[in-house]
């Protein structure tokens, strides 16, 4: 062959490798979007969707991430459990998403957890939750017990004298677990067994008369009684509406809600429930500038003039914005390589400060207590001095106290315990 022709079917290659790789670098990064669209809990995860929507959208044209457009792929798993570990199998193996943001109940995430690492896909989760948990592949942008539950039970025992509890919540792992520390918790605090009344109810409860009534007769003996409430989705609305009809005032039994936000308020007549309370680590009325920018950009892209933010929609906000700069931190959407890259990444949260990604794959947050306003809003009325990072496993449990989480190397390992100097799951190989 001539040299003429050897240049020419080098050029060629060259030419077909440039090409090739032009198209590598244009393919977008893939967004998997795994929120409940239909079913019990559509009333708190569709706005995440569309959060989500959002966030891409904004992203995008500021020019993407690494010259990449950024391509959500939106799947519905219908608050069905099983369900969502089909989806995110698909999203994974078949879509082959490089990332995905999603869940909000502990047992959705619970069913994703393991095909999530079969696959070694990212996941971040934008819902408090009852911690006792930690993955390399997913990252809590939501609040763990130390930063929304023990903090809301300090205040209504320091600050409002409460002695007497009802733990009420939905039954499922984070009300089950939250309670079991709560109750803990408590009894390390001198509270008697007595003075703690505990109550579950399915998903989709809607006949609160009798549990009501037993609160109110609970709550009648004598002691500040308060309830602690972890009941989760569509089920917050009755029992609301029943504590009105029956007269629970705010100033007699408060309710300190870890799940109910503006979202929720917005379908219920907030009137008799003026004074109850939520914990979380972000309200729709904080007075903050990025807020502001956050709450205007939301009522565009909705295009509705009452559109309400909430918590868990911060959680995504940041997570987002968390794993945009790991990307380019680490110049790739490789998930080993973002994994690597996102922890110690600080990114401003929409209160005014920073939430960092910790090695133990939780964030550090503020935590806030909020009053609910006749206009379904909130009024700050505690907040922490400064961020509290997210412990994966309770101080308050027997098992779980002596563990820690840190998946940098060489510890690697997400329950990491102290005191023996094991890890009880997996560990980086040699």
């Amino acid at each position: 062959m001539s040299i003429k022709k050897h240049v020419k079917l080098g050029l060629s290659a060259l030419a077909l490798s440039i090409s090739f790789n032009s198209l590598a670098a244009e393919d977008p990064i893939k967004v998997g979007i795994l929120h409940s669209l239909s079913g019990t809990m559509a009333i708190s995860e569709s706005t995440l969707k569309d959060t989500m929507l959002m966030l891409i959208e904004k992203q995008n044209e500021a020019g993407g991430v690494l010259g990449r457009q950024l391509e959500p792929v939106v799947v519905d798993p219908a608050s069905n459990w099983p369900l969502f570990a089909e989806k995110a199998r698909e999203l994974l193996a078949k879509e082959e998403v490089d990332v995905i943001f999603g869940n909000w109940t502990s047992v959705s995430r619970k069913s994703v957890l393991p095909v999530v690492e079969e696959l070694n896909g990212l996941l971040f989760y934008p819902v408090q939750y009852e911690g006792e948990e930690s993955s390399e592949n997913v990252f809590y942008t939501g609040a763990a017990p130390n930063q929304q539950a023990i903090p809301a039970v300090d205040y209504l025992m320091n600050d409002i004298g409460v002695e007497r509890w009802v733990l009420a919540g939905t039954d499922y792992v984070y009300p089950r677990t939250t309670n079991k520390i709560l109750e803990t918790y408590l009894k390390d605090k001198g509270v008697a067994a007595d003075d703690i009344m505990i109550n579950y109810t399915p998903f989709g409860h809607s006949n609160w008369q009798a549990i009501v009534s037993d609160i109110k007769k609970f709550g009648n003996a004598g002691k500040k009684t308060a309830v602690v409430s972890t009941i989760n989705g569509d089920a917050n609305v009755p029992f609301y509406r029943e504590l009105g009809n029956q007269g629970i005032d705010a100033a007699d039994i408060p309710v300190v809600a870890f799940s109910v936000g503006e979202q929720e308020l917005s379908g219920i007549d907030t009137g008799p429930l003026v004074g109850h309370l939520a914990a979380w680590n972000y309200f729709m009325s904080v007075d903050n500038d990025a807020n502001y920018d956050f709450i205007d950009a939301w009522v565009e892209y909705t295009g509705n003039e009452e559109a309400v933010t909430n918590d868990p929609m911060e959680a995504h906000y940041i997570g987002f914005n968390m794993y945009v700069e790991a990307v380019k931190k680490a110049g790739t959407a490789d998930v080993d390589a973002v994994k690597d890259a996102i922890i110690g990444v600080s990114v401003p949260n929409l209160t005014g400060g920073y939430a960092t990604m910790m090695p133990n794959h939780h964030i550090t947050k503020p935590v806030l207590i909020g009053e609910i306003q006749d206009n379904g809003q909130f009024s700050v009325v505690w907040e922490t001095a400064s961020t509290v990072a997210g412990d994966a496993w309770s101080d308050f449990l027997p098992g779980s106290k002596d563990l820690i989480s840190d998946w940098r190397k060489p510890l690697f390992c997400g329950n990491f315990n102290v005191v023996t100097g094991t890890c009880g799951g997996k560990v980086a190989a040699e």
